[in-house]
């Protein structure tokens, strides 16, 4: 048996994501959310934050025993090996979470919601990508006034992400997110209409 049509969507940091996989899920489509995934595996007594720890010692947990994420962040930021350490040790636990929810999932189609889906070649994992598009200047101005940092900090995280022309490189699906978040749930309703007819067409026998 064929597995179900699975939809990669993506994007850089502020463009719409959020808005996007909310409006799947009001349409009955599950939505299997990364990061969701990956605060579930460094959840105390998971494997994956005794593994943390491990690798970066107590000042990663607070004193509920959690995992401080801002420390992670500082920690990782500067220090590529750190960061390649702490993919290492979670984007197999992630995506094994990921999976076992998809296997779970009941819906037409999946929607795997993966920010980081170009940057990590994760492209066996779906059928198809949808990239939600933003210009580089508006997710600027999104990122400083949704968590209230400089300009030069909105960019190092951009410049931390794959480029807005690789992930359209890599897109099946485009949507642009350049009107109001109206016009973007619009969008998305006729994506539906199109991925339910792909989803039908792939199944056994059609």
């Amino acid at each position: 048996m064929g597995r179900r049509l699975r939809i990669g969507l993506t994007g850089g940091i502020a463009s719409g994501k959020t808005t996007v996989a909310q409006r799947f899920m009001e349409l009955g489509v599950p939505v299997i959310d990364a990061d969701e995934a990956a605060r579930a595996v460094v959840e105390p007594g998971k494997p994956g934050l005794a593994e943390v720890l491990k690798r970066f010692g107590s000042g990663v947990v607070t004193e509920k025993g959690e995992l401080d994420r801002r420390a992670v962040r500082n920690l990782i930021f500067h220090d590529p090996g750190a960061r390649r350490d702490l993919e290492a040790i979670l984007h197999p636990l992630i995506r094994a979470d990921m999976e076992l929810s998809a296997q779970q999932a009941v819906g037409p189609y999946i929607v795997m919601a993966i920010p980081l889906l170009v940057e990590g070649g994760s492209h066996d994992r779906v059928d198809r990508i949808l990239v939600v598009d933003v210009d580089e200047a508006v997710q600027l101005q999104r990122v400083m006034v949704r968590d209230g940092c400089t300009d030069q900090q909105a960019r190092a995280i951009l410049a931390s992400q794959a480029s807005r022309s690789a992930r359209l490189a890599t897109a099946d699906d485009v949507l642009p997110n350049t009107g109001t978040v109206t016009d973007l749930r619009r969008a998305v309703d006729q994506l539906h209409e199109r991925y339910l007819l792909l989803s039908e067409a792939q199944r056994p026998g059609a």
